[in-house]
């Protein structure tokens, strides 16, 4: 059981200090260092279309590492974040970024969830309020004799 234990501790601390992979080649580099560094800032927000769930440099795809290139060369060209990350999602559409930009045509997908909760809310809040207001009227002496009747028969 020690064993056990041990191997799963040794495990669980190695998972902690492993960081992501690089997949960035030397021969990728800028020699700029401030270039380089904005052209990382880029590429982390930048999906990679073939593994899906990781930025383009963690990904060993070939089409990362071209997504990789051309990020460096529209930065040497002068272009500024912006406007790169505009040339990728008109090249690639908005699926490229791992995380979508807000605007008029995701606003649903945005709202969506919280449209639910208000409404889903307001459903519960109506439905519990309803209930208590339902009262129950007294029998009358009538009913309640006919009733006393009824029971004693059985």
């Amino acid at each position: 059981m020690k064993r056990v234990t041990l191997a799963s501790l040794v495990l669980l601390l190695a998972l902690l200090f492993a960081g992501a992979a690089q997949a960035v080649k030397p021969d990728e580099v800028l020699a700029d260092p401030a270039l380089e560094a904005r052209a990382r800032a880029l590429s982390e927000g930048l999906r990679c279309m073939v593994c899906q769930n990781q930025s383009i440099d963690e990904s060993d795809a070939d089409l990362a590492r071209d997504l990789r290139i051309l990020v460096r060369q529209r930065l040497v060209a002068g272009d500024t974040d912006r406007q790169v990350m505009d040339y990728v999602v008109s090249r690639y559409g908005e699926f490229v970024l791992l995380k979508p930009r807000f605007n008029l045509r995701n606003v649903l997908l945005w709202g969506t969830p919280v449209l639910l909760l208000l409404v889903g809310g307001t459903f519960i809040l109506l439905a519990a309020r309803s209930r208590r207001s339902t009262v129950t009227a007294e029998l009358t002496a009538e009913e309640q004799a006919a009733l006393d009747k009824m029971l004693r028969r059985d």
